[in-house]
């Protein structure tokens, strides 16, 4: 056989082999899971109240574990200083509109919230708060009101919304209304397993939700007793969703909703109990996140309030130096209200650099919507 006919005879070997091998071009890879999401709104949080965790709780605090670290500008479309629905609409909606607005443009369009797009894409949803569940931050997830106290209406729409797991209170707005409409039977009526007496894990079933009313209103805050509602409420979610969704993300809000009720009555003890139990709750969040390794957790707040600061215990006294004593401190409310500070965006996960910068609380919309893979 001459030189030739012997490279010849090799390619052909080469390539009847090569041929019985797996092409890199046609081999399937399987279809990555979209992150999950959780969205943390501390109400009323800034960052002295942020800040308050470092000097009063046992340990160091859950959000020191967060890398990235960002500012949200929270104005609205109509006022300087936002309240709760315009904030929580510009999380939900992506959309800046007027104060007291429930997933509605400023014209009151009414627009399709985060977690209604998500769920017709199939993920899971749930919703956590220690205000009512009605209240204006949990409601902007799911309902569409011209003003927020329309709480009954609200509880009307949380029925007919398509969130999967719920934890707060709020029963007064479902049953023994002050239209006399008893709505308990409804609960069963579109799949939604209800329970009023106390947080207590289920036999998961995929096609059934679940709600949890566990107050009249607002639950009782922190320091006048209530337990660990918070962080247990979030780690239950987050068992629900591993038991019924593992094969599909889930998007969850969990709002620490008395930090902002303590700076409007400008009790400090309120303020930071509330502080360090929704710091609990991250502290489960992260937990969960580092262990799944696809979930993006995003702490943020809808606005500041009560111009909270936390200040040398000794009034009007002149800068000396270190001879100054700075070491004690005092709590120093300058309102009874919101203020237009901006507020901090910490974040820990797959893509969540983006949160890093100074934007508008509507871009916190676009950027999940961006790491949930949708444009």
């Amino acid at each position: 056989m001459n030189f030739n006919a012997l490279i010849l005879s090799l390619l052909t070997l080469f390539f009847v082999a090569d041929g019985n091998q797996p092409q890199a071009k046609s081999a399937k890879k399987p279809k990555a899971k979209r992150p999950n999401i959780i969205l943390m709104i501390g109400d009323g949080m800034g960052h002295a109240q942020l800040s308050t965790a470092l000097f009063y709780g046992n340990k160091e605090p859950q959000y020191l574990r967060f890398p990235i670290v960002g500012l949200s500008r929270t104005s609205s479309s109509s006022h300087k200083i936002t309240d709760s629905a315009a904030g929580a609409t510009a999380f939900s909606c992506g959309v800046k509109t007027y104060n007291g607005s429930i997933g509605m443009a400023a014209d009151t369009t009414a627009l399709e919230t985060i977690l209604e797009y998500l769920d017709k894409e199939n993920w899971k949803t749930g919703l956590i708060a220690t205000s009512s569940i009605t209240h204006a931050t949990p409601a902007s997830f799911y309902a569409h009101v011209p003003m927020r106290k329309q709480e009954f209406e609200i509880a009307e729409q949380f029925l007919s919304s398509q969130v999967d797991f719920a934890a707060g209170g709020g029963k007064r707005f479902f049953f023994n209304r002050l239209d006399e409409r008893n709505l308990f039977p409804d609960f069963a009526k579109v799949g939604i397993e209800v329970d009023t007496t106390a947080l207590e894990a289920k036999q998961w079933q995929k096609d059934k939700r679940y709600a949890y009313l566990l107050a009249q209103d607002g639950m009782t805050p922190v320091y006048q007793g209530r337990d660990e509602f918070l962080p247990n409420a979030t780690a239950m979610a987050l068992d629900y969703f591993d038991a019924t969704a593992a094969d599909e993300p889930f998007f969850m809000m969990v709002e620490g909703s008395q930090i902002d009720w303590g700076g409007h009555a400008n009790n400090g003890e309120y303020l930071v109990n509330e502080m360090l139990d929704f710091d609990k709750a991250i502290g489960v969040a992260l937990d969960y996140a580092e262990k799944d390794g696809n979930t993006i957790v995003i702490v943020t707040a809808d606005h500041e309030c009560g111009g909270f600061a936390m200040v040398s215990e000794e009034v009007e006294v002149p800068f000396r130096g270190k001879q100054n004593d700075y070491d004690s401190l005092r709590f120093s409310f300058g309102s009874g209200g919101h203020s237009s500070s901006m507020v901090p965006v910490l974040a820990y996960g797959p893509g969540s650099q983006i949160f890093s910068g100074i934007y508008q609380n509507n871009s916190i919309y676009q950027k999940m919507m961006m790491l949930a893979g949708y444009n």
